[in-house]
């Protein structure tokens, strides 16, 4: 796995100012997304997901215990790994405004679809 690479996107000395402009909002975006209380846990759903899969450890249970923290926490948590990549691609660009609350409060569906029209709709 390589890490510490950083994409860069390289304009033309003669590209329009709204394409530097629009370039520019969005790498501010992206920066100011990359390390919020949502993002961490996102991030940490995901590498729990991964020890699970890779056999790591057998159940949340295990992990909850690893990581000192109460298994019904945990469990609300690790269902972040199930919410739909373009949500997360959104929350990560800042498109979607929404807390790590907001997320585990009630029963996120499995379905992407659900939680599209869940998502959108307290976004609103």
């Amino acid at each position: 796995m390589r890490r510490g690479l950083k994409k860069q996107i390289i304009t033309p000395l003669d590209a329009p100012q709204e394409f530097l402009d629009e370039a520019r909002r969005e790498q501010q975006a992206r920066e100011m997304a990359q390390d919020t209380p949502l993002m961490r846990a996102l991030g940490l759903a995901h590498h729990w997901q991964w020890l699970l899969d890779e056999g790591r450890f057998s159940s949340m249970t295990e992990i909850a215990e690893a990581e000192g923290i109460d298994l019904g926490q945990a469990s609300k948590m690790s269902r972040l790994a199930q919410l739909a990549p373009d949500l997360i691609e959104c929350i990560a660009l800042g498109h979607l405004e929404v807390g790590v609350s907001q997320l585990l409060r009630g029963r996120m569906s499995p379905s992407w679809m659900a939680q599209r029209e869940a998502l959108t709709a307290v976004s609103r």
